[in-house]
């Protein structure tokens, strides 16, 4: 039997470094994101806004998205991804003191806008990045990369609260982070590859996504709104729902992130063992009872245990859907991974709205239900990510 030494040798040197970066890279992502779930019970009370006005403001952070992903697939298939990566990284780098200070609703507007196609772009062509990365390695690898996308969400959200608790200012707790994000744009930059080596990449696909790639979507849809609540809302709910203090609320959103960033660090051999159809179903149920906890047990020791098991079972279900779009036939990673995100961060740009309107009209706890039964679906769908 051949050695493994050989074969380490014979990988390309740009690889290792390359790895990293990728992994550097979707650490940014996160802990950008995650800087913001904090912030949202302070812009709330700033500018006095009720539920469903914070609902509407929130479309404005999918609406960025969906507006930058086409664009995204397009930029990365023809410019390369190492200029959209520092491109995306370096407009992140300014978000986080803009929505910190955003003095009234229409700055938040902007600032939310800005920030979601700045996100929008860099998750594109990471994902992108990471296709190849991982096509290029031999290995499973996209659980692991998302994994520390969730160790970001848990170190932003972990952070800026911490900070708070001591009385920081929130400007001085934003300029930290974008301290932090800026080190890893320019530490990475030059470790990051520029153009997706496949011959499909060379002919930009022009014609609309395919079946698969609008049900995989589909699936992101419903998966990145239950992923975007914890951002949006978990605050929000501990503090008006189980009377945490505002400064404290974060923790919903670490608690979630940690789940997650665990199962996704173990979710490349957990698919291989269990098969991506059987780890979507069973991750869909277990995020769908962990839905159920919060709204049902009125504690709030109880929500954080939902917000575990939410993170535990949503935490490889995007995953498997990104590295199935990164390999559909006929058209470039780039460009597939964006139809599939487009459709996927939809749920970025409905979700707050609704589960507003929803709370407005009921109550936050309904809402939550209501995420329950979207997850069923994904449940009983899951047979879409079969290899």
């Amino acid at each position: 039997m051949q050695s493994p030494l050989p074969m380490a040798a014979a990988l390309p040197a740009w690889l290792k470094p390359a790895r990293r970066a990728t992994r550097l890279i979707f650490l940014l992502s996160g802990i950008a994101m995650s800087a913001w779930a904090p912030m949202v019970p302070y812009a709330k009370s700033r500018l006095g806004l009720d539920d469903a006005q914070l609902g509407l403001i929130l479309l404005a952070f999918g609406g960025g998205s969906i507006l930058s992903m086409p664009l995204t697939g397009w930029l990365v298939h023809h410019v390369g991804m190492r200029k959209v990566i520092v491109g995306a990284g370096v407009a992140l780098c300014t978000v986080p003191p803009l929505l910190a200070w955003a003095p009234t609703a229409n700055v938040l507007i902007f600032g939310l806008l800005y920030f979601g196609m700045a996100l929008g772009a860099i998750n594109v062509a990471m994902n992108a990045h990471a296709v190849e990365v991982e096509r290029s390695d031999g290995r499973a690898l996209m659980s692991g990369f998302h994994g520390l996308f969730s160790l970001g969400g848990l170190t932003g959200a972990a952070a800026v609260s911490a900070l708070l608790a001591t009385g920081l200012p929130l400007l001085a707790c934003s300029a930290a982070v974008s301290t932090v994000l800026a080190a890893i744009v320019v530490s990475q930059r030059d470790k990051l590859l520029d153009h997706v080596h496949d011959e499909a990449a060379e002919r930009p696909p022009l014609r609309l996504p395919g079946t698969m790639a609008v049900l995989l979507g589909l699936l992101c849809f419903a998966s990145f709104m239950a992923e975007g609540s914890m951002l949006d809302w978990s605050a929000l709910f501990l503090r008006d729902f189980r009377d945490v203090a505002a400064s404290a609320a974060g923790i919903g959103y670490a608690c979630f992130s940690i789940a997650m960033a665990s199962g996704r660090l173990i979710g490349d051999r957990m698919i291989q063992r269990l098969g991506p159809v059987r780890m979507v179903r069973f991750g869909a149920a277990l995020a769908a009872a962990g839905f159920a906890v919060v709204a049902v047990v009125p504690w709030a020791t109880a929500s954080l245990i939902g917000f575990v098991l939410i993170g535990l079972g949503a935490s490889n279900i995007v995953p498997v859907m990104f590295s199935a779009a990164g390999r559909l036939p006929g058209a470039s990673p780039a460009m597939s991974l964006a139809a599939v995100t487009v459709l996927g961060y939809a749920g970025l740009l409905i979700g707050p709205a609704l589960i507003g309107f929803i709370s407005n009209a009921s109550s936050l706890a309904w809402a939550m239900v209501f995420l329950a039964g979207l997850l069923v679906v994904v449940m009983a769908s899951a047979r879409i990510v079969r290899r």
